[in-house]
């Protein structure tokens, strides 16, 4: 194939693949074993054999594929030319018309410290393999920028392990200040806004602690812990509007339909097991374990392949409540969203997995949500040894505690605190039924919108009631 063809292959070509490419020494084709990140029409990565070489392919191609080409090749170059240990850059060439393409040395059975940090994010806070990790990541940080370079997209899979090392790749977001000489305070102080953003909210208290592994690696600047701070919370605020933003289109991490007859979004590698559910959603309702039946909305519980699921539908009860709901995002999509909203922000509820809304001539009709099943008890249940006596379990007491801070710091209201809507799930409380939740813009509208859930909350119990009393002494309110 030429590379100017894979522009219309899509999102999964069949592998094997042979692709041929020309540089100084003559055509040679290029093996395409596998890929392993595609953007449609632009961009295909994998690894592939070249000249009888184990190759890690870069193709570039469409519209912008001299401009993505040369960011890839001046970033290569600045990473080499800095002393920095990254992947060499064996072949490139770039054809007008076709493409461009970038080959490397390909790092056999290398591991990402993203897939590292994967295997320890659910230990408990800086435990010491999580410290490992993100020591490791912050030394080579600090190491490129001694350099005077920075990582734009700086992420944790942008650094591989292969053979007691560790590689900086992807050139594509290298930039440089001064070439040779450390990036200023400023910068230095963004970017690693930029990587602290990236980690669960549960380790900024030991944000601090982490700097010193930067520090050790290069002490050119002082870094104020506030100012560090301040660039943690801007950049997370825009990677939570991006990453909602995605769930609406298709990309790399939502696969998304949208046409007349319906808006359809799935976790893209949950659409195999998922896009079938959709279709079928009705009947497995029917035939699923019910929880809730009838009126605005109808839920089950489902067993797909061997794995229990919520199939929430939201029904339109007459044309009264049509007229209410085909011109406003359905309630399914609001939760969607607001479910991805939580997991973002480390906000415990049950993973939010694809959403349905059914439309006739661009009007929507009914709608379906899938979310994963939490199977432990609800707070009603939890509690209810608990009512006379108010001896309710200090862990399960703390981790309310917890969640309540957790929406205060984020301005979030549930709209619907009723003790069934909280589930306990792995030492935490998981939220369920989003459909009023509300991340609010301003301190005034949240107050009192919290306020109302903490009422609701404290409603699940008779007020007189030792519980009651307990509770609404213990759990947090809203200082003036």
């Amino acid at each position: 194939m030429r590379l100017s063809e894979l522009k219309d292959a899509g999102r999964r070509p069949s592998v094997p693949l042979t692709v041929t490419l020309a540089d100084a020494a003559g055509s040679a084709d290029l093996q395409l074993l596998s890929l392993l990140r595609v953007l449609p029409g632009q961009r295909y990565v994998g690894a592939g054999v070249w000249r009888g070489r184990p190759v890690l392919a870069k193709l570039l191609v469409g519209a912008s594929a001299a401009r993505h080409f040369q960011r890839e090749l001046d970033g290569a170059r600045l990473m080499a030319s800095a002393g920095l240990v990254t992947p060499q850059l064996l072949a490139d060439g770039l054809k007008e018309g076709e493409g461009g393409w970038l080959l490397f040395e390909y790092l056999e059975n290398a591991e990402s410290l993203g897939d590292a940090w994967a295997g320890v994010e659910t230990l408990a806070p800086l435990a010491d393999e999580q410290q490992r990790v993100l020591g490791e990541a912050l030394a080579a940080v600090a190491q490129m920028h001694a350099k005077g370079l920075w990582q734009d997209d700086l992420h944790l899979d942008n650094l591989l392990r292969h053979e007691g090392r560790l590689y900086l790749i992807d050139g594509g977001g290298i930039k440089a200040e001064t070439l040779g000489q450390n990036l200023s305070r400023q910068r230095v102080l963004e970017n690693l806004g930029v990587f602290f953003a990236q980690l669960p909210k549960r380790l900024e208290p030991f944000i601090e602690e982490l700097l010193v592994h930067y520090l050790l690696a290069n002490a050119e600047h002082a870094l104020p812990l506030e100012a560090l701070q301040k660039q943690i919370v801007k950049v997370r605020a825009w990677r939570l509007k991006d990453y909602l933003e995605k769930a609406g289109r298709d990309c790399t991490l939502f696969s998304v339909e949208r046409s007349l007859s319906g808006l359809r979004a799935i976790r893209r590698k949950e659409v195999d097991a998922l896009a079938a559910v959709l279709e079928q959603a009705d009947a497995l309702i029917d035939k699923g374990h019910l929880y809730k039946t009838g009126g605005a909305a109808s839920v089950a519980r489902v067993e797909i392949q061997g794995r229990a699921l919520v199939l929430k539908r939201y029904n339109i009860k007459n044309t009264a409540h049509w007229f209410k709901r085909f011109w406003r995002p359905s309630r399914a999509w609001h939760s969607w969203i607001e479910g991805l909203r939580l997991e973002f922000l480390g906000i415990a509820t049950p993973r939010p997995l694809a959403v349905l809304e059914q439309r006739v001539m661009g009007l929507r009709s009914r709608a379906y949500l899938v979310t994963e099943y939490a199977d432990g008890p609800d707070l009603i249940e939890s509690f209810a040894p608990y009512i006379d006596s108010g001896n309710v379990p200090e862990e399960q007491l703390q981790a309310l505690i917890a969640l309540l801070e957790q929406l205060i710091r984020e301005r979030i209201s549930h709209g619907d605190m009723k003790g069934h809507n909280l589930f306990w799930q792995q030492e935490q409380w998981s939220l369920i039924d989003l459909d009023a939740m509300c991340q609010h813009a301003t301190q005034l509208s949240f107050a009192s919108a919290f306020a109302r859930d903490r009422a609701r909350l404290l409603r699940n119990w008779p007020s007189g009631s030792a519980l009651y009393q307990l509770l609404d002494q213990r759990l947090p309110r809203l200082t003036e």
